[in-house]
């Protein structure tokens, strides 16, 4: 299950997973970038669904997760990685409002619990699962952007998972985040990149190499961590 699957790296991971034998769940907020995800998958092979949701809303994603396991089988591997951008949230805190605050928590941090709420319980019952969040690196680096409600989403996704890790641990289920910096899907100034010791964007392949491992039976014992992924930023 790959949510936020549509375009960008949520596509990427999904055709990389795909490619390793996965068959793909396919989520996005808009059908038709959901069913041009899958269709990607099928044509070049693999197998996958697309499945439309917003994953703000428990009952949509308890609905998803039933239609997951009726056309695809139950899912061991879930990928939450659907998000509203911090760059939507052009606000500075003290001149917000609580409205400007929901949708960056309902989604960046209520997603992700509605998604592991709907999808780890199988996971532990059956002894094996994985769970991945894509988080931000605006989670720990505070910056004058205008993002204090993208990171306070992010931060508190991570700390969820820790205690999910905890949790499931002895349950075969592990459970970890990917922390980006800046990747090349967005308009930045040449200069942008020159405060990063690996000076440039990450990519799309970069995301998908640590994932595949994450994923895999090689990480077994890699659960709870935070894994900075920026280029050396932090």
């Amino acid at each position: 299950m790959v949510t936020g699957a549509g375009r960008g790296i949520g596509r990427a991971m999904a055709e990389a997973l795909a490619g390793h034998g996965a068959s793909v769940a396919v989520n996005d907020i808009v059908a038709e970038r959901a069913e041009e995800t899958a269709a990607l998958i099928n044509d070049a092979g693999g197998r996958a669904a697309a499945f439309a949701a917003d994953v703000g809303q428990h009952a949509a994603v308890l609905e998803m997760a039933a239609a997951v396991e009726k056309e695809l089988g139950p899912a061991d591997l879930l990928v939450n990685n659907a998000g509203i951008p911090g760059s939507f949230s052009a606000f500075k805190f003290v001149d917000s409002q609580p409205s400007d605050w929901e949708p960056f928590l309902r989604v960046n941090l209520y997603g992700v619990l509605h998604c592991c709420h709907a999808f780890a319980p199988a996971m532990k019952e059956r002894g094996w699962g994985r769970v991945v969040t894509i988080s931000s690196e605006a989670w720990r680096m505070g910056t004058d952007y205008g993002i204090s409600m993208y990171a306070a989403g992010k931060a508190g996704a991570i700390g969820f998972m820790r205690q999910l890790a905890s949790e499931l641990g002895h349950d075969g289920v592990t459970a970890n985040c990917i922390s980006l910096g800046e990747l090349d899907n967005l308009p930045l100034p040449d200069d942008y990149f020159a405060r990063y010791p690996v000076a440039r964007a990450g990519s799309a392949d970069d995301v998908v190499a640590l994932l595949l491992y994450l994923v895999s039976d090689e990480a077994a014992w890699m659960t709870g961590q935070v894994l900075p992924l920026n280029g050396g930023l932090s």
